[in-house]
């Protein structure tokens, strides 16, 4: 008999998912917020840990009601779209409400597609639900029109749509035309990802504002990034309550635990301390984008608290040169561009300092 493991054809070979995590000076390759939580928000997390704890005998609500309603309301105050608890889901990061999705909606003989260059792992959700793939077009630019992205929709008539506003790893948003666009043209769902929705410039408007009357309509977020609570791993959805119910069917038992809820509540009692520092990416951001541009870089309009440059002739060895001065960034998304994730002054300082050592003298743009 073979010892060889009985391992599904499609996973032979794959190797699991994953930003390298090195212990460098600099890391701005996880799209991490850099700065840790507050003293006062650990002080009260510490406190209400203490409370969960002595009842960790007991399973958690199995529905999260109580975060699912602070969730609710956050949400409605950040977006001005009324919410509550019965259209909020929540999981273990927007990633697992996305497999949810895909149990519920994909499966056998049905498709998922999303934009490329988008999210790695949207395809992988797809094979791990045994969900067909499929990979549409963008604009040369990395944008995405109405006109195209419906044509592509209805050609290829999917189950699920992946859309990433702002998208990763180019930083782009959608204008609610596309969605609207997208929605009409599929009898399927629409899932909007705004893993970085709190970065959106001012008058960038969420997907949220189209939920009303489209339920087939799903808007996913996270709390990792704007919350700096990516250890947590907290992700929701706002979708109509139908929807929810069905993310209710295939979720495991008692998914989330009673500490990820208990903390979770803890950050949203304190999302106004948590996102002092929104403001400063969102300006350190632009600053950086136009001193790339300044530099002879190219970068895509970016509402997240990441920027794509490039293009490099060779892209591994800028990673690497980089890497070797102590500064670690994402070798991600379209041959020949990296992505830089936004971290504190000096961290920026650096890598501008590093990236032109690296590329002075090279062909490389």
């Amino acid at each position: 008999m073979s010892g060889r493991l009985p391992l599904r054809p499609e996973l032979v070979g794959a190797v699991p998912y994953g930003a390298p995590q090195l212990d460098v000076a600099v890391r701005l390759n996880t799209n991490e917020n850099p700065s840790p939580p507050p003293a006062e928000v650990v002080a009260s997390a510490a406190e209400a840990m203490h409370e969960v704890v002595g009842r960790l005998n007991r399973y958690p609500d199995r529905e999260a009601a109580a975060l699912r309603a602070d969730l609710a309301h956050y949400l409605s105050g950040d977006t001005g779209v009324a919410l509550d608890a019965t259209g909020v889901w929540a999981a273990n990061g927007s990633n697992e409400v996305m497999v949810q999705l895909l149990q519920a909606f994909g499966g056998p003989g049905r498709t998922a597609m999303a934009f490329p260059p988008t999210y790695s792992m949207y395809p992988e959700y797809a094979r791990d639900t045994f969900t067909g793939w499929v990979s549409g077009q963008r604009a040369a630019d990395f944008t995405l029109s109405s006109r195209d992205a419906a044509e592509q929709v209805r050609d290829h008539a999917p189950d699920v749509v992946f859309l990433a506003s702002p998208n990763n790893p180019t930083g782009t948003t959608l204008p609610p035309e596309v969605v609207v666009a997208v929605y009409e043209a599929t009898a399927g769902i629409v899932v909007v990802d705004e893993a970085y929705g709190e970065f959106r410039r001012a008058g960038t408007p969420s997907a949220v504002a189209l939920l009303e009357g489209r339920p087939r309509l799903v808007v996913t977020r996270t709390m990792s990034k704007a919350f700096a609570f990516a250890g947590a791993r907290v992700g929701y959805a706002a979708a109509h309550p139908d929807l929810v119910d069905a993310l209710r069917v295939v979720r495991l038992p008692y998914h989330l635990s009673s500490v990820t809820q208990a903390v979770a509540r803890v950050a949203l009692s304190h999302a106004d301390l948590l996102q002092r520092d929104v403001a400063r990416l969102r300006e350190s951001r632009d600053a950086l984008v136009a001193w790339l541009r300044g530099h002879g870089f190219d970068v895509p309009d970016s509402e997240a608290n990441f920027v794509l440059v490039g293009p490099f002739a060779d892209r591994r060895g800028v990673w690497q040169g980089l890497l070797e001065r102590g500064v670690l960034v994402r070798e991600v998304g379209p041959p020949q561009w990296l992505r830089v994730s936004v971290g504190t002054e000096d961290e920026m300082d650096r890598f501008r300092d590093v990236l032109l050592a690296v590329t002075e003298g090279e062909a490389t743009r």
